[in-house]
């Protein structure tokens, strides 16, 4: 793929040299006022997939290519009967009933036996939300993006049938947008100029995150590196069997007081921190200092915003917002992330 990129960028230059997908800068509320088309957000890998003959390439944010990870996308796009195009979307894979970001980092493998098994056993599909270059009316970067979402439509009815690829849904109803976010079935929604040209690398778009809270336990902690200070807190929920699980971490302590509340938690050390899923084992999460944590007694609740769970645990560090002594940590459980 990587040779192929190279043949597609000096064939045609004008066409084929994307350096990076349009961006989004985050914000705290969707924005008002008229002319803005809004979509869902994806929780999966930002893939641009560029095709010209029998030459594929599928490139992530960072540029890299993609496709050997997924060669039944590749493949079906190989297939496409259709002059050079290239398409900006989301490659997703579900599992068990809903989108498994751990599912797509499993592709992620040197063994290219392994990832044709997993692209047999789960395979993989490319949700198209817009596109650059049409097989039929050229570069499209310049043209607003109602046309371009025009353009992709056309091209999606004509070739997404009976394969991976599909549209995204798309509202410009601000309120009915709101109320995707307010349902809490997405990670959260993106929001574009109608009016807009395709920016590469640009952070054109606006993207809100669906932001909620839970009461955690905080079954341990690390010291700041380089310092007898905490850094995080490790936090933990209860599951069905009565065990506390790890399941993320918060290190926005910038309004916190750390030196009373490092004294405060090394008088907690001594317990048994966590009794289920420990810090440190196998994840994608691990880092070399995983391991380096002190459990605590299981007496401190911790109320902390977060936006996103992907295999029972946290996907990003989340924020603290108080302390809550009024709660107990038998009632810290599991179903506020299910």
């Amino acid at each position: 793929m990587e040779g192929a990129s190279r043949t597609l960028a000096v064939r045609k230059p004008a066409l084929f040299e994307v350096t990076a997908p349009m961006e989004a800068r985050s914000e705290p509320a969707l924005p008002p006022g008229a002319g803005w088309w809004f979509e869902p957000k994806w929780d999966g890998f930002r893939c641009l997939a560029l095709r010209d003959g029998d030459e594929v390439r599928l490139q992530a944010k960072s540029g890299k290519p993609l496709g050997r990870y997924f060669p039944e996308v590749a493949e079906f796009l190989r297939r496409v009967q259709a002059g050079p195009f290239i398409v900006d979307g989301e490659l997703l894979i579900q599992a068990d009933g809903r989108f498994s970001f751990e599912a797509l980092q499993l592709r992620l493998h040197p063994a290219e036996s392994r990832i044709r098994r997993l692209a047999a056993e789960t395979p993989a599909s490319f949700t198209l939300f817009d596109m650059l270059l049409s097989p039929t009316r050229g570069d499209l970067r310049a043209l607003p993006l109602s046309e371009r979402r025009q353009a992709l439509e056309t091209f999606a009815r004509a070739f997404a049938a009976g394969g991976p690829l599909s549209i995204t849904p798309g509202t410009a109803d601000r309120s009915l947008a709101q109320a995707w976010l307010d349902e809490g079935r997405i990670e959260g929604v993106v929001a574009k100029r109608l009016d807009g040209p395709y920016l590469e690398g640009e952070r054109a778009m606006v993207k809100v995150k669906r932001i909620r809270t839970a009461d955690c336990v905080v079954g341990g902690f690390r010291y700041a590196t380089g310092a007898k200070v905490v850094g995080s807190l490790l936090l933990g929920l209860y599951n069905d069997q009565g065990l506390l699980d790890h399941v993320g971490f918060t290190s926005g302590l910038a309004a916190v007081d750390k030196a009373a509340l490092t004294r405060r938690l090394e008088a907690l050390e001594g317990g048994p921190g966590f009794t289920g899923d420990k810090p440190g084992g196998p994840s994608r999460w691990s880092t070399e200092r995983s391991a380096e944590w002190t459990p605590l007694k299981p007496c401190l609740v911790a109320e902390v915003s977060f936006d996103h769970v992907s295999g029972g645990r946290f996907r990003h560090g989340t924020r603290l917002l108080r302390f809550r002594p009024d709660k107990a940590p038998e009632q810290c459980r599991m179903d506020q992330i299910a």
